[in-house]
């Protein structure tokens, strides 16, 4: 018998983030047959406590997914990512209450 499934609220997000990043991740998604949703929120939790969410394996499936889409990033690099000037979208407004029609 399995493990207790755990109801969650799950919210829609805007996050932005690097392609050739969203490529590989996307990719080791469908390797697992999971969504990108569940694989990040895998790596958080993860994360959260200090521990790795991929095993050797995936390790080394990211490694040449990395290679395929000419992901030269590393960890050292995700304090320092920008976006060229001009280039980031302005925040859009958020609505307050329900306008009439």
């Amino acid at each position: 018998m399995g493990e207790q499934q755990i109801i969650v609220e799950r919210v829609q997000t805007g996050v932005r983030m690097e392609k050739r990043i969203v490529k590989v991740l996307k990719a080791v998604a469908e390797l697992h047959d999971m969504s990108l949703g569940d694989l990040l929120e895998g790596i958080v939790l993860h994360a959260f406590e200090g521990k790795c969410a991929l095993e050797p394996p995936t390790l080394q499936q990211v490694a040449q997914l990395k290679r395929i889409y000419g992901l030269d990033l590393d960890a050292s690099a995700s304090h320092r990512l920008s976006e060229p000037a001009g280039e980031a979208p302005q925040r859009p407004r958020r609505r307050r209450g329900r306008s009439a029609r």
